[in-house]
């Protein structure tokens, strides 16, 4: 018997450098700068600016254990049995209530799709409605993880200029009217990476401009619940209802690692995604859902949000006043009404990989903002996450990033 294994591993030995079929799709998507980057990262004596992490200091892990514990006392087996691929009614009941308490929207549950992240919810959009070829507008600069995603399916991506309130609306209507693109996919709350919210004003004009065309409006709303005034926008959903797809997620407010989020969309789109979403995986984490109502039934979200929203505000605001103070003449930057990040634009000519790498030798991580353009661009820009990082360092990583930049300069 040991001769003939030793004949037959001598018959198929292993080939070095084999070239696998991989699908064309592949060579088409580009990897995860950020998850890249965050490699680098894990050092815990690097200041990082790089990601996109919600504060720990935030996430209710208290209040997140006992609704746990109160599932597997109540109800544990059938928790952790397979489940609907909908998700848990009273979970989505809750979305729905919500829509309506905080923005006057009249959604029915069976609206709602809860999926692994928000980021699940593009790619089953992505899969039902884009074929290779068709247009997909996109603001520029533009969420990274959907422009990573619609990549797969490889459309041809048009770039939507933003101004610091929302899309040009010449250039918008200039653009939807050329190019008669499947779908429009926006931030309106708090925008991944440039942190600007369109103004009602701006959201309104877009609406206008698309009302009654063949695309498909796809609104992110990651971001909605961390408006530091706590003022709610209305959304392209409630202006163009039967015409746009509403993405939301419990990552921001609740539990990043729990992926959580929900798809809310028309009837006839719903059918669609519940068919990919079968193709997919059948149905997110039950046990996840059932804990993550559990929390919403005995717990005041609103209050939670609020703590959210205040300690944000602040870290916004040290890290606008230490920009101001840090940074040499030429540069500029946003300063976000809410969410998780500030767009910081360099002088003409200089590097932001350059700034990139220099900052790096002085354990300090940003983000360059090429991979946000799908048209290039891009090369003097950075993004910096100011949610997951205490004040202090804050502070002393933007004292070190001004520090490289004067270097460079």
């Amino acid at each position: 018997m040991a001769g003939k294994a030793t004949t037959l591993q001598q018959e198929t030995p292993l080939v070095s450098g084999t070239e696998y079929a991989f699908a064309q799709r592949m060579q088409k998507t580009p990897k995860s700068f950020i998850r890249e980057i965050l490699k680098v990262t894990e050092n815990p004596d690097i200041i990082s600016f790089a990601g996109g992490l919600p504060n720990p200091e935030l996430i209710d892990v208290d209040g997140i254990a006992q609704a746990a514990k109160e599932v597997f006392e109540k109800d544990g087996r059938t928790a952790l049995q397979y489940s609907t691929t909908e998700g848990y009614p009273a979970l989505r009941r809750f979305i729905a209530e919500r829509y309506k308490k905080r923005l006057g929207m009249e959604i029915s549950p069976d609206e709602i799709l809860i999926t692994n992240g928000s980021q699940q919810c593009l790619d089953l959009i992505g899969k039902i409605l884009i074929n290779p070829g068709d247009r997909v507008a996109i603001e520029r600069p533009g969420y990274l993880g959907a422009i990573q995603v619609f990549s797969l399916y490889e459309p041809v991506f048009v770039p939507i200029d933003l101004r610091n309130d929302g899309p040009d609306p010449e250039a918008f209507k200039a653009a939807i009217c050329k190019e008669s693109p499947k779908l429009f996919y926006c931030i309106p709350n708090s925008q991944n990476p440039s942190g600007i919210t369109y103004s009602p004003e701006q959201r309104q004009a877009c609406a206008e401009i698309l009302k009654g065309r063949r695309t498909i409006v796809v609104e992110d709303d990651a971001y909605g619940e961390l408006q530091f005034s706590g003022k709610a926008y209305p959304p392209l959903k409630k202006l163009l209802p039967d015409q746009t797809i509403l993405t939301g997620s419990f990552s921001k407010i609740f539990s990043p690692g729990m992926r959580m989020g929900w798809v809310c969309a028309p009837k006839k789109i719903m059918e669609q995604l519940v068919i990919a979403k079968q193709a997919s995986d059948l149905h997110s984490n039950y046990l996840s859902q059932r804990i993550a109502s559990q929390y919403l039934e005995t717990n005041d979200i609103d209050a939670h949000i609020r703590k959210i929203r205040a300690a944000y505000s602040m870290q916004r605001d040290c890290m606008v006043g230490a920009l101001a103070e840090e940074m040499p003449t030429g540069i500029t930057w946003t300063c976000p009404e809410g969410g998780m990040f500030v767009w910081v634009t360099l002088p003409a000519g200089m590097s932001a990989m350059d700034v990139f790498s220099a900052a790096l030798k002085e354990q300090v991580a940003v983000l360059p903002g090429i991979p946000f353009y799908v048209d290039g661009g891009g090369t003097d820009t950075l993004r910096l996450n100011f949610s997951n990082a205490s004040p202090e360092r804050i502070r002393e990583g933007v004292r070190r990033l001004g520090k490289v930049i004067r270097s460079l300069q």
